[in-house]
């Protein structure tokens, strides 16, 4: 069986990683560190956080960034509706050029719907 999107992504994401880390400084590490805190619960439950990532992940165009807030939004429970009125957010916001990411945002977010993480091998 080929591997999805999903997959590839988090395989790719994990080496790069790994890679950023053998080179990265005190600043970097610190920056991803940060970067982690930010979505961890506080006064906005984890699953909104997600959402606002995935908005600005949106309308930046961030295809990468896209998918991993996609990954993490299915995890928190998003709903179908939650999903698209929170792309719905992006669009207006990020006008028709933001289209493509939302055909492929809702790519990713179909693929994981047909083989959650946990269902696959």
């Amino acid at each position: 069986m080929s591997e999805g999107i999903i997959d590839e992504f988090q395989k790719q994401r994990e080496a790069l990683n790994q890679l950023v880390m053998t080179y990265a400084g005190q600043g970097t590490k610190r920056f991803y560190s940060l970067d982690a805190q930010a979505y961890r619960q506080g006064a906005l439950p984890v699953k909104i956080k997600e959402l606002l990532g995935l908005v600005a992940s949106f309308v930046l165009r961030c295809d990468d960034c896209i998918k991993y807030h996609i990954i993490r939004c299915f995890e928190e429970g998003v709903s179908d509706q939650e999903l698209e009125e929170a792309l719905l957010i992006g669009l207006v916001v990020g006008g028709t050029i933001t289209i493509p990411h939302q055909r492929r945002a809702m790519q990713a977010w179909d693929e994981l719907k047909k083989n959650p993480p946990q269902m696959r091998m």
